[in-house]
C-alpha cells in the first residue's frame, strides 16, 4: 500500500498547497468571497480517480451501502432523480412522447422529446446540452473546445450576479443589448459613466432612485429615463421590494469593461 500513499500524499500536498495559497488574501463583497484566482487557478483539477486510484496496483477496494451518491454527472442526477413510468427524470416546462429512460430539464423554455432513449438534455438560458447518459461525461470536450476558440460562453453567463442583485441579457444584436436589471431592497450599483454607450432604464415594478448627470430623482413603475454616453449615473433601489428594470444600451462598443466608477458601495475597482 506504500505506492497509493505516496502518490495520495503528493497530489493532496498540491491540491491543499494551491486553496491555502487562493484563501490567504480574500476579499469580499456582501455575498460574494473572492480568492485569488490565480493561486486557485493552480489547483490540480484532476479527480482522485485519475491522479491517485489510475496509477496505483496496490489499492484495495471495500464495498459500501452508505447511502452516498456524489451526483458528479448529469446520469447521476438521474440516478437519484424520481422517475416517470417509462424511467424519465423531468424537471421544468418539458413534453414527452414515447421517451424512456432519459434525463430532460428546461430552465427556461418548452422541450419537447419524441421516440428518445438513455438521453441527458438540459435546456439552460446559456446553451443546450444533448448527449447519450453514457458520453456524458465527455461534455468537458466541449467545455474546452469553448476555451479553444474563444467562444465567450466558455466564461460569460447570461444571467450574472452582482453584490447589488443580477442581471440577464436577454437579447442583443449590433449596437444594441437589452438586460433585465434586478436590484435588491436598499442596494445601489456604482455611480459610473460610459465613453462609448447610452442607456434607457424602463422600471419594470418596485422604486428606483436615479441619479443622472446633476439630477437625483425618484421612478415608479412604466416610468423611464435616458442616459446619455459620458453621463454620469447611479439606480438604487431605496425601497422594500425588489426593483425590476429594463435596460436598452446602444452604441459603438457595449463590453462590461466600458465602466469608469467613481464611488462604489462594495470596494469594486474601476473596471
Amino acid at each position: 500500500m506504500a505506492s497509493i500513499g505516496i502518490v495520495a500524499c503528493c497530489y493532496s500536498r498540491q491540491v491543499v498547497t494551491s486553496c491555502s495559497k487562493a484563501v490567504i488574501d480574500v476579499t469580499s463583497d456582501l455575498d460574494f468571497i473572492r480568492v485569488d484566482s490565480e493561486a486557485f487557478a493552480a489547483c490540480p483539477d484532476d479527480s482522485i480517480d485519475y491522479a491517485v486510484m489510475e496509477n496505483t496496483s496496490d489499492a484495495i477496494v471495500v464495498p459500501m451501502d452508505a447511502g452516498w451518491n456524489d451526483i458528479g454527472s448529469w446520469s447521476s442526477l438521474w440516478d437519484v432523480s424520481e422517475k416517470d413510468t417509462n424511467g424519465n427524470a423531468v424537471l421544468g416546462d418539458v413534453i414527452l412522447h414515447d421517451a424512456k429512460n432519459s434525463y430532460i430539464r428546461s430552465d427556461n423554455k418548452l422541450v419537447a422529446a419524441v421516440g428518445v432513449n438513455n438521453l441527458v438534455v438540459v435546456s439552460t438560458k446559456d446553451a443546450l446540452l444533448v448527449a447519450h447518459k453514457e458520453r456524458v461525461q465527455d461534455a468537458k470536450r466541449i467545455a474546452e473546445k469553448l476555451r479553444e476558440d474563444g467562444r465567450s460562453e466558455s466564461e460569460l453567463h447570461r444571467e450574472v450576479y452582482r453584490p447589488w442583485g443580477k442581471y440577464d441579457s436577454i437579447d442583443n444584436g449590433h449596437r444594441y443589448q437589452v438586460k433585465r436589471i434586478t436590484v435588491k431592497p436598499g442596494a445601489k450599483l456604482s455611480v459610473q459613466m460610459h465613453h462609448h454607450r447610452a442607456e434607457h432604464w424602463v422600471v419594470v415594478s418596485g422604486l428606483a432612485k436615479v441619479t443622472n448627470g446633476d439630477e437625483t430623482f425618484l421612478l415608479s413603475e412604466n416610468q423611464s429615463t435616458y442616459i446619455p454616453v459620458g453621463a454620469v449615473h447611479a439606480l438604487e433601489n431605496p425601497g422594500k421590494l425588489p426593483l425590476e428594470i429594463i435596460e436598452i444600451q446602444s452604441g459603438s462598443y457595449l463590453g462590461e469593461d466600458d465602466i469608469v466608477r467613481f464611488e462604489d458601495l462594495y470596494g469594486r475597482l474601476p473596471e
